[in-house]
């Protein structure tokens, strides 16, 4: 069996980082679960990244390249409403999944509010960034309407943070809501799974910084 290389090493590290800092938060995830989720001891993790910050900024970066790339993915020749849709659906695919990167979506949200709090900005910088990159993958095939831009994000996090506080499908707070942020009210409730749309997991696990 070939070695990995270095590269690979660290893309192995951004994965289990990326799984971990979702489980754990980043003050609840130790740098030896990491290393033992890759297979390599921690003076080489350390080699492949200076501190583990820096593991938490390249997960976090995943985190939000891979949502772009669903929204891109998605949306790629539509318009309008059927882009809409075909994006809200895609992303409803990708948290029912993979939970763990709604997961590290929200230990993220809470890391930087941390951080921005104890006036490191770095972290922020970098998810504010990635955020406009979402907020322009989804507005291009919306026409460059900001409010269908805004609406459709908005209901994106109302439905991390539903997801997030466990409420199950078939939950009467569901009723009504359309995740591409559309009129027709229910259209992809988590009510009503007939139709072939993904069902969401409720999420657990996550922590922010100590008190």
């Amino acid at each position: 069996m070939a070695r990995m290389s270095a590269e690979e090493r660290r893309e192995s590290v951004i994965r289990a980082a990326a799984r971990e800092f979702a489980r754990g938060g980043y003050y609840g995830t130790s740098t030896e679960a990491i290393a033992k989720q890759v297979g390599v001891s921690q003076p080489y993790l350390f080699r492949l990244f200076p501190n583990k910050q820096a593991m938490f900024l390249a997960a976090s970066a995943r985190c939000l390249e891979t949502t772009r790339a669903v929204f891109a993915r998605a949306g790629e020749g539509l318009e309008g409403e059927e882009a809409r849709d075909a994006m809200a659906d895609a992303y409803m695919r990708l948290i029912a999944e993979d939970p763990h990167v709604l997961q590290m979506q929200l230990q993220m949200y809470v890391t930087v509010s941390a951080a921005e709090a104890a006036g490191d900005h770095e972290l922020g910088e970098l998810v504010r960034a990635g955020w406009q990159e979402l907020w322009d993958t989804v507005t291009v095939p919306l026409g460059g309407d900001v409010k269908e831009t805004t609406t459709f994000m908005a209901y994106g996090m109302l439905i991390n943070t539903l997801t997030a506080m466990g409420f199950p499908p078939g939950h009467r707070i569901w009723e009504g809501l359309d995740p591409s942020g559309g009129s027709q009210g229910g259209r992809g409730s988590q009510g009503n799974q007939g139709d072939g749309e993904a069902e969401v997991k409720p999420v657990d696990g996550i922590t922010s910084a100590p008190q």
